[in-house]
Parts: structure tokens; sequence; C-alpha cells
């Protein structure tokens, strides 16, 4: 009796196996050009934008179902139609600088049907404080000499 019940639950252990691995096959995958971006030195007030692009290299449509940012100063966009296999697909971040001057790094989530569920973009940069009323100083013209 034993025996019998070992070789039923090895038997059925091994369809669960099998049919994991052909869903894992049919997914679709994202793969990223770069999954970071440093914005460097922005002025206060800028609208900082970057799209991270990505290719599907699974078999199935990769279908994006949620891009939540961070905080409120970081806005998502992204592809919503579903992206076939081997086309290319863009998540935008647009991060809002006015008034939060210092260091920052803000994370992007990316939820989808891909075989990796949720993926996690980053942003950062350094925003240089700009004083209110103070007009930026540029060199002054030198004088025009007469011959």
């Amino acid at each position: 009796m034993k025996t019998i019940l070992s070789f039923a639950l090895a038997l059925g252990l091994g369809f669960s196996a099998m049919a994991q691995t052909t869903e894992t096959k049919d997914k679709p995958a994202f793969k990223f050009k770069a999954e970071t971006h440093d914005f460097g030195k922005i002025k206060e007030g800028v609208q900082a934008t970057h799209e991270f692009e990505f290719t599907n290299t699974g078999k199935g449509p990769l279908i994006i179902s949620n891009v939540a940012a961070s905080c409120g100063c970081t806005t998502p966009d992204w592809t919503r139609e579903p992206i076939p296999p081997g086309k290319i697909g863009k998540i935008k971040a647009v991060y809002n600088s006015q008034g939060r001057p210092g260091q920052f790094t803000k994370q992007v989530t990316v939820t989808s049907n891909a075989e990796e569920a949720t993926k996690v973009l980053t942003i950062s940069g350094l925003v240089e404080k700009v004083e209110p009323g103070v007009p930026e100083t540029k060199p002054a013209a030198s004088p025009v000499s007469k011959p």
C-alpha cells in the first residue's frame, strides 16, 4: 500500500513539475537596456524625464498591468498595449524637482505577466537649489575697441 501511495505521489509531482516548466517557457520576459538612470545635476524646478526601454524576450505577449512610483514626486507612464515577443516597450519616469533640493533616489515598480512579474527601476540625481529672485549671473561683455 505504501509503495502505491509513494508511486502516485511521485507521479503527481512529476506532472506538476512538467506543467510548470511548460508554463514558464511560454511566458513573456523583460530585457531592459538599463534598470537604473542617473540624471546627474539638475536645477530645481526641472521636470527630469527618462524612458527605460525594454524588449520582450519571452514567447508570449507581455502585458504591463501597473507601474507605481515610490513617491508623488515621480510620475510614470508606460506602453499600454500588449508587447509581442521580440518587440520593444517603454517605461517613462518624470521626476518633479520643484521644492526638492539635494540628492534623490526613487524607484518605479513595474508589474506584469512576465516570468519575473515585478521589476524595480531606479532613477537618481542631485537637485541644485535655485534661490528665488536671484537672476543667473552671466559674464560681462567685453568692450569693443575702436581702431
